[in-house]
């Protein structure tokens, strides 16, 4: 773990979320968290991506503004780099596609299967979402069932936030 470079942590109080953890790594955006203390997020960041951690909230400074602006509905589109490095092949495949669903919009499971050209690979695709470090700037709130209602959510309070941040984008839900 020496030799891997850090990864530098801040928080985000007091959102309409809650508090978040946000991790940066020297490349982008590593993680966003609901978790209840430093050392909680501290000891998952260790186990996922196996980095020293440092807090050094001025490093995630541009990600908390950029969220809080997102949670107030004062931002679209985020300008933060990404460090897709710490994804598997697979899960960054469907990430990066789940990246490009525009604000306000939702595609379904099956859609992502498809247009990573993995058609049979919806609950795959599912279970990446699941495991989705950077949720709200990778939106898979966005992402829904094909039957066109909420399946899972793992930030704040499941599917009741998923619900609360397709509404503030404008998102229609059956």
């Amino acid at each position: 773990m020496a030799d891997k470079p850090s990864l530098y942590t801040g928080e985000l109080k007091d959102t309409p979320l809650g508090n978040l953890w946000l991790a940066i790594s020297d490349q982008g955006l590593a993680a966003i968290n609901w978790s209840k203390s430093q050392a909680e997020f501290e000891a998952y960041l260790v186990k996922h991506f196996k980095r020293p951690v440092e807090y050094k909230p001025k490093m995630t400074a541009q990600a908390a503004s950029e969220i809080r602006e997102y949670l107030a509905g004062k931002r679209r589109h985020f300008t933060l780099l990404i460090d897709w490095m710490i994804l598997r092949p697979f899960q960054q495949a469907v990430l990066r596609a789940t990246y490009e669903i525009p604000y306000g919009e939702t595609r379904t499971y099956k859609e992502i299967a498809e247009q990573i050209h993995r058609p049979r690979a919806a609950r795959a695709v599912g279970r990446a979402e699941a495991t989705n470090p950077m949720p709200l700037v990778i939106p898979c709130h966005r992402v829904i069932g094909t039957d066109g209602k909420l399946h899972g959510y793992g930030l704040g309070e499941g599917l009741k936030t998923k619900e609360w941040l397709l509404k503030l984008e404008g998102a229609l839900i059956a």
